[in-house]
């Protein structure tokens, strides 16, 4: 899907863990999200419960949020969702004694947000809206990564659009296994593939479009003032084009560089269907949801192993540190972050050294298979990711 929306170009990426925990939330952790910023802009990856409150708490501005992507249906990973579009949209209140509320009639033709997740993601909100009484001031539409076997058509629920439905949300079939181009815009895509979990879900990559090369002046300078050509050159140059001066010398501009990868998955035991899209990311966000710690965690079984271990962790559809390393080594991921832990691993482990033991441990069950240095994710940390230097 292509989009009008312009873009500046190198973007600045940053990502802000908002919430970490599976199942269960903590003191210290709370359910599935992270936000994206794209230099002004925000999309957020699902939207767990504890979301709005973690934003708040957060750098990340909430108004500035314009995609959601949920990566599957389950509660911890959607139940954030309605809340934080009643803030975004203006859906708080209502009107009285049979007073007309204006939010009823707006503008569906231009969505300020669009959610995108697999099916049953439209009917969830427009389910939950309509039985809260929750009106907008503001548009948003759904879209949905259907699979081969979901129906082709139709919204999954008997309910009409909501008064502040966008009726163009698209339901977008595969082509070769995957979602290609989801969105699309001059600077930055998403594309999307099937993973394996307990129910239908979606991991995401999003690919930045190559980037402007490393100018060094000193080889252009002496050709521009020979021939008094305007110094205004070098923009088209440090843009990769090549520039023919007065006497027809021909400047080429330096070859551009690769744009970033991130590949956000939501719950799986299996993302081999993402493999071929994930290739050579920059950064790989991938669950960990369960760890055989036998002489960290108190809590480790007499007759547990490694092998139990996982099999426990496959069997809910989840994976372990070290099934998260292996793929990001069968991908050549050159960064590997750890999401999505059990509520018994305290999120605080920058204050806390018993909670620094257990997730060093993590870490380093990934690192085994990886191969590199591996970051477990707490809520509300930061990272940055740079623009490559080749």
């Amino acid at each position: 899907m292509a989009s009008s929306t312009t873009r500046s170009s190198p973007l600045d990426v940053q990502i802000t863990f908002l919430g970490t925990s599976s199942a269960q939330p903590s003191s210290t952790r709370v359910h599935s999200s992270l936000a994206l910023r794209l230099s002004a802009d925000v999309w957020l990856f699902d939207c767990g419960e504890g979301t709005q409150s973690r934003l708040q708490q957060s750098i990340v501005k909430m108004g500035r949020i314009e995609k959601i992507f949920i990566t599957h249906t389950h509660g911890d990973h959607i139940f954030g969702l309605l809340p934080l579009m009643a803030s975004i949209l203006n859906g708080a209140g209502g009107a009285a004694d049979g007073a007309e509320d204006t939010r009823q009639r707006i503008d569906v033709n231009d969505p300020v947000i669009e959610i995108y997740g697999p099916l049953g993601t439209r009917a969830y909100v427009r389910s939950g809206l309509n039985y809260t009484h929750t009106f907008f001031n503001s548009a948003y539409v759904v879209h949905e990564l259907r699979l081969p076997w979901d129906p082709k058509s139709g919204d999954h629920t008997p309910l009409p659009c909501h008064s502040a439905e966008s009726p163009n949300g698209r339901n977008i079939f595969q082509v070769d296994g995957v979602w290609e181009n989801i969105y699309a815009d001059n600077v930055i895509s998403v594309s999307a593939a099937p993973i394996l979990h307990s129910v239908p879900c979606v991991g995401y990559v999003v690919q930045e479009a190559p980037l402007p090369g490393k100018i060094d002046p000193s080889k252009y300078m002496p050709e521009i003032k020979r021939t008094n050509t305007p110094f205004s050159v070098m923009r088209r140059l440090q843009l990769g084009e090549s520039v023919e001066l007065n006497d027809g010398t021909i400047l080429h501009g330096p070859p551009r560089r690769r744009g970033r990868k991130l590949v956000i998955l939501g719950d799986t035991h299996n993302p081999s269907a993402i493999e071929p899209l994930a290739q050579d990311a920059d950064l790989l966000i991938h669950e960990a949801t369960n760890a055989h710690l036998p002489n960290i965690d108190p809590g480790t079984k007499d007759d547990d192993t490694y092998q139990i271990v996982e099999q426990r962790t496959r069997s809910r559809g989840h994976s372990t540190p070290q099934m998260a390393g292996a793929f990001a080594k069968r991908i050549r991921a050159k960064q590997l972050i750890l999401n999505h832990f059990s509520a018994r691993y305290a999120g605080n482990d920058d204050v806390d050294p018993v909670a620094k033991t257990y997730m060093n441990a993590i870490a380093g069950l990934a690192e085994r298979e990886f191969g590199k240095e591996v970051v477990c994710a707490r809520d509300l940390m930061n990272v940055n990711i740079g623009v490559p230097e080749s």
